[in-house]
């Protein structure tokens, strides 16, 4: 069997992939709006495209690892993922190219949920924690890396290799996941829900389009305003439909799990913020201090060094203290060290910026480690793949709204005084989305000093 570092590092390639592709585009929108013919506003339709296909081909993630095999699966959306890009690279149209990030997602949307799932079938719940520090790393880092690499690509070769980058990656996951990857196959077939995905995809794919043309808008914001209320609309008709269904593709009654239940509450609250924050943050370096992408994303790389070193201390600091003390402290820590990136001014020293940012980034990445292997101390194996659908579907749709609510904050405070955008609408915007990220520490709290206590080892050391 590998080892509990070489299986979360090799499910972690498709993390890394899919979390960098989908924020490196964005420094590149100028120059491949200008390579193939049409306006960076316009090109912003790409992004969207991708992640509708994530929500769109999320929910039936789990059965299809339940049906075809979670390995088969996971190594055939590389295959999907790469393909897309390699699509996305010779693009030569808003059409062609706006289809590509489509066909993209569609690899990414199994990438991810398959990944984490067999992560969660191949470990023991008591080495769950360890594991997943090693899978959450990669995935926060490429955020905040993201918009360096891709400035840095784009600039001295061609954003081509923004997209031909994929290829050597995806490459070798497959060939590592087959070698290493000693996962059981196990299948449990059962029929597939057609009438709900369609449901799920509507309402998930409506509320994800519509958060991105209100906090983007390529498109007249009403069409954001009013897919939105559709994919709502259909969210409740997909309740209605769970209730009736033997085997719904997503099964509402995971909720019952209070474990599961926190985990996806707080994590999607907190996630609000953290999602923000590679809106804002570059937004606010460039726009309000005047540097220019590198000079910015020198800045927030720092966050990535923050995650690195946490996956030294989170298993360590959860056996000591439980889940609740320390997803709850920080959670509210985490989202006050969002809201005080609010303070900074042209004036304000770099190396201040950089260990608030560094400290940040160290709270988000042990939360994150301790969220997602919490939820799953209540979940069976047999419902663990749906779970992970539930999990993805969740993340989705919660960084989507927190990238919403701050491009809406700062309409709505530009529009109040009457000018153009300025430092003190940025610093509105972090002040909202680190509250509301503070918030979820009030969940974590709520739950007995020992919950969780077969993956974080907290109640066999407090026994000692």
């Amino acid at each position: 069997m590998p080892s509990i570092r070489v299986t979360p590092l090799i499910l972690a390639v498709a993390l890394f992939m899919e979390q960098m592709d989908s924020t490196v585009i964005a420094t590149s929108l100028p120059a491949i709006a200008a390579d193939i013919g049409t306006e960076p506003i316009a090109l912003k339709l790409a992004l969207t495209a991708y992640f509708v296909a994530l929500a769109i081909f999320i929910p039936i993630s789990g059965w299809m690892a339940d049906r075809f095999g979670a390995k088969n699966v996971f190594r055939l959306a590389i295959v999907v993922f790469m393909m897309g890009s390699l699509a996305c690279a010779f693009s030569y149209s808003l059409e062609t190219f706006v289809m590509s990030r489509f066909f993209q997602g569609i690899g990414s949307s199994m990438m991810t949920p398959v990944g984490r799932l067999l992560l969660v079938r191949s470990t023991p719940r008591n080495e769950l924690v360890s594991a997943m520090a090693w899978l959450t790393v990669p995935a926060l880092i490429a955020p905040v890396t993201g918009p360096l690499i891709g400035g840095f690509l784009t600039t001295y070769l061609s954003w081509h290799w923004i997209f031909w980058i994929n290829i050597p990656i995806g490459i070798a996951g497959i060939i590592l996941s087959g070698i290493f990857l000693q996962v059981p196959d196990e299948r449990t077939p059962r029929p597939v829900d057609i009438v709900g995905f369609f449901i799920a995809a509507i309402a998930f794919s409506g509320m994800v389009f519509g958060l991105s043309v209100v906090s983007l808008p390529a498109l007249p914001i009403i069409y954001g305003y009013l897919t939105l209320a559709v994919g709502i609309t259909a969210a409740l008709l997909y309740l209605l439909h769970a209730r009736k269904t033997k085997y719904p593709l997503l099964d509402p009654k995971l909720f019952r799990h209070k474990l599961f239940r926190a985990s996806i509450t707080g994590g999607s609250l907190f996630r609000i913020g953290v999602g923000a924050v590679p809106f804002l943050l570059p937004l606010m370096l460039q726009l309000g201090f005047g540097l220019n992408p590198f000079q910015s994303g020198a800045i927030t790389f720092v966050s990535a060094i923050g995650a690195i070193m946490s996956k030294f201390i989170a298993e360590r600091v959860f056996a000591r203290l439980g889940f609740p003390r320390v997803l709850g402290f920080a959670a509210v820590f985490g989202g006050l060290l969002i809201a005080a990136q609010g303070f900074f001014h042209a004036d304000t020293p770099v190396p201040l910026m950089m260990l608030v940012l560094l400290v940040g980034g160290i709270l988000r990445s042990v939360f994150f480690t301790g969220s997602n292997a919490i939820g799953y101390a209540d979940i069976s194996d047999e419902e663990a793949s749906q779970a992970t659908a539930i999990v993805a579907v969740g993340q989705q749709l919660s960084v989507a709204f927190g990238v919403a609510v701050a491009g809406a904050i700062i309409e709505i405070s530009s529009r109040m005084h009457g000018g153009e955008v300025s430092l003190i609408d940025f610093q509105i915007a972090f002040f909202v989305v680190g509250g509301l990220s503070a918030l979820a520490g009030l969940i974590y709290f709520r739950l007995p000093a020992d919950a969780g206590s077969n993956v974080s080892g907290h109640r066999a050391i407090s026994r000692e």
